[in-house]
């Protein structure tokens, strides 16, 4: 039997971009609360990829504490780019202020989009003092150019490519301006523009309940879970859907996959650095959930960065 890898991808950025609006000033409060995180997954012996941003990599706190554990292969560092705050500073022509949305890279002009990608790639590269080979784009957002500018700067791996989704009715900062239709993206890895593309685990199953007594009522429950419409899963904890994940992980189990990818950003391990876990409660619960799917996994998966597990694809997906 194939060996099957737990990917864990950190969107690694600033606290509640949700809210940003234009001028806003973007705090890194939430780096203070990694190390919680990065004890968690070494405990499990995972290896967690975090997809920095320009603000986190400015953070001396982030290098100090992220560094050393690079430096022992307990993590990677990729590059994750929000176009909003990395420089080159640029104002955007038909900036429609009454859609209030983040920008996405792909709206810039193609040399502002280079300069951006140049920029946090040097400026993790200095930090780090070694290659990013790993991206994933705000916003979940890519296009042709994009791939290219990447493979310019010598990326290998993407995790953007979030399968069965289109967001396309996600507008950005920009009159007209809409996100990646990833609707008919394939579930596997896959080159595209020399890069290799892991996309991120999202199925649309049926959610059945796990059997128990056999009974009647049970059975029915079953039946009736199965005639409901299939739901959107990902492997991203959302404070209530600890069994939807353990679910979703037993299912790519049975289908053979090689690996999974676990997603969160780093504000939500923050109380208050994001709505969804916006009290220490919740945080807790939190950490309950992600303890519980860590120690699921583990029975089945071996733990390995993006970049780890895209050297050992790479190959067979060439």
């Amino acid at each position: 039997m194939k060996e099957k890898y737990f990917l864990i991808s950190v969107d690694t950025e600033g606290d509640n971009q949700w809210d940003w609006k234009k001028g806003d000033t973007v705090t890194t409060e939430n780096t203070l609360f990694l190390p919680r995180f990065q004890a968690l997954c070494e405990k499990y012996g995972f290896r967690p990829t975090y997809l920095t941003d320009y603000k986190m990599a400015e953070d001396p706190r982030f290098v100090e504490f992220m560094k050393p554990k690079w430096d022992s292969g307990l993590c990677e560092i990729g590059m994750h780019l929000h176009a909003w705050s990395s420089l080159p500073h640029y104002e955007l022509e038909n900036s429609a202020a009454e859609i209030g949305h983040c920008p996405y890279l792909i709206e810039y002009p193609d040399d502002i989009m280079d300069e951006k990608i140049k920029a946090v790639t040097d400026l993790l590269t200095e930090k780090f003092e070694k290659q990013i080979v790993t991206h994933r784009a705000g916003r979940w957002a890519m296009d042709e150019r994009y791939f290219k500018l990447l493979k310019k700067y010598n990326y290998k791996f993407d995790c953007s490519v979030t399968p069965g989704v289109n967001w396309e009715t996600s507008a950005g900062a920009t009159a007209g301006s809409r996100g990646s239709d990833y609707s008919a993206a394939p579930k596997k890895p896959y080159f595209t523009n020399g890069i290799l593309e892991i996309p991120m685990t999202i199925r649309r199953l049926h959610v059945m309940p796990p059997k128990k007594s056999g009974s009647l009522r049970e059975t029915l429950g079953r039946v009736h879970s199965f005639v409901k419409p299939k739901r959107e899963l990902w492997l991203r904890p959302t404070g209530r859907n600890l069994n939807d994940m353990i679910y979703l992980a037993d299912h790519c189990l049975k289908e053979n996959e090689d690996y999974i990818m676990f997603m969160i950003h780093s504000s939500e391990l923050m109380p208050g650095g994001c709505w969804r876990f916006d009290t220490e409660e919740k945080i807790e619960k939190l950490y309950s959930d992600m303890e519980k799917l860590f120690s699921h996994i583990s029975k089945d998966f071996t733990g390995a960065t993006i970049g780890e597990y895209g050297e050992r694809a790479k190959d067979k997906n060439a």
